[in-house]
């Protein structure tokens, strides 16, 4: 079987369909307005997705407000925030760039979510041609929404956790239902968890192990078989072409990563400095057996963040070196992250997000060529 790869989930939005975002935070145009944009440009992204040579294709995100909120609210700024949620919550990241993202507050229960990822994979299967894949937000995200001391009244942080694990699992089995091939959870969270950032308090309070623990919980609900098509994703952030974490040493993410019970694995490595010794630390811990799953590891091939677009060349030598140290029939090949996580983002190093929208194109159609260069030269 050839190297498979795979999309992370996003695309950079097109600056009509940002604009439309603001539009809508600002009560100018309709509900129905807004959808007419975000399907617009679901439906470009899948069509040239397929033109790529994609084997799933996702609808870019365009439909989400962002990877981490798609299922809190109907906007970055929280217009339609869900039930029980205040929109003065603690930072989930501080970029290298100096913006942040924020997310919400939990101010009581039950905690469920506004929108399921479903929803997009419905409406993406209407249009698609090839097969469709989803990501979904994993509950050690959800986990900061509640405040990091203290307890709230009439709603334990153990109810809380019960319901973010119910939720996510629900989120992935509803994606199935609808006939995704493949689910990715996004677990940026991970990496972040050591960076001990003192401007960001969650990040100096050692949660990577409960994080861990939390999403295998989700995992432990899902068979051996099923597990083989859930994944999960790991980044150091890429958001407005910047980074939150990528100072902080990878082995302490990937020393405990694997530990999750995930089939594959969508993994940064491009942007890294050292590549070679990320492919070694991911064979070495990677796992032939993860309660009854092979962990495949799909190497990011491609920096999202920087507008010059790899040659499959290139992508083929990077792929043929993480062969040496990851058993080629667990090896993929994908992207360092999503091309743009969050709904407002103009891609600076790009200059423009549709500019941006095309280099992604001309990157993705790279890292499939280039995989599939690397699978004749390993005779696989």
């Amino acid at each position: 079987m050839p190297i498979p790869t795979e999309l992370v989930g996003s695309l950079p939005r097109p600056m009509k369909l940002q604009d439309a975002y603001a539009d809508y935070d600002e009560g100018k145009i309709t509900t129905e307005q807004f959808e007419a944009a975000q399907d617009e440009a679901a439906e470009d992204s899948i069509e040239r997705l397929e033109q790529t040579g994609e084997t799933a294709v996702t609808d870019g995100e365009n439909r989400e407000s962002s990877f981490a909120t798609y299922n809190l609210a109907d906007t970055l700024a929280g217009t339609g925030a869900a039930d029980h949620l205040a929109l003065d919550g603690q930072y989930f990241a501080i970029f290298d760039d100096g913006h942040h993202r924020q997310l919400p507050r939990v101010t009581g229960g039950p905690f469920r979510y506004k929108r399921y990822a479903s929803e997009f994979v419905k409406k993406n299967k209407a249009i698609a041609t090839k097969p469709v894949k989803q990501a979904v937000i994993a509950p050690s995200m959800m986990m900061l929404l509640y405040p990091l001391e203290g307890e709230i009244e009439g709603y334990s942080r153990e109810e809380f956790l019960n319901d973010c694990v119910d939720e996510c699992e629900k989120d992935i089995r509803q994606c199935f239902a609808e006939g995704a091939v493949r689910v990715s959870v996004d677990f940026t969270e991970g990496r972040l968890a050591n960076k001990n950032d003192a401007r960001n308090p969650w990040t100096n309070k050692n949660m990577l192990q409960e994080f861990i623990d939390l999403n295998n919980r989700v995992f432990d609900r899902f068979s051996a078989e099923e597990r083989k098509n859930i994944g999960i994703h790991t980044c150091p952030g890429g958001d407005c072409d910047s980074v939150h974490s990528l100072e902080v040493p990878y082995e302490m993410l990937l020393s405990k990563m694997f530990d999750i019970n995930a089939g594959y694995f969508l993994i940064q490595c491009a942007s890294e400095s050292d590549r070679e010794e990320v492919y070694r630390l991911c064979g070495k811990y990677s796992r032939e057996d993860a309660n009854g799953v092979p962990q495949v590891c799909f190497m990011g091939v491609i920096k999202v963040g920087d507008p010059q677009v790899e040659t499959p060349e290139q992508i083929k030598n990077e792929l043929i070196t993480a062969a040496k140290y990851i058993p080629k029939e667990r090896l993929g090949a994908t992207d360092d992250c999503g091309f743009s996580p969050f709904s407002r983002d103009v891609k600076p190093a790009h200059g423009s997000p549709d500019f941006a929208r095309d280099v992604a194109m001309e990157k993705i159609a790279a890292r499939i060529q280039g995989a599939r260069m690397a699978s004749e030269e390993l005779g696989i």
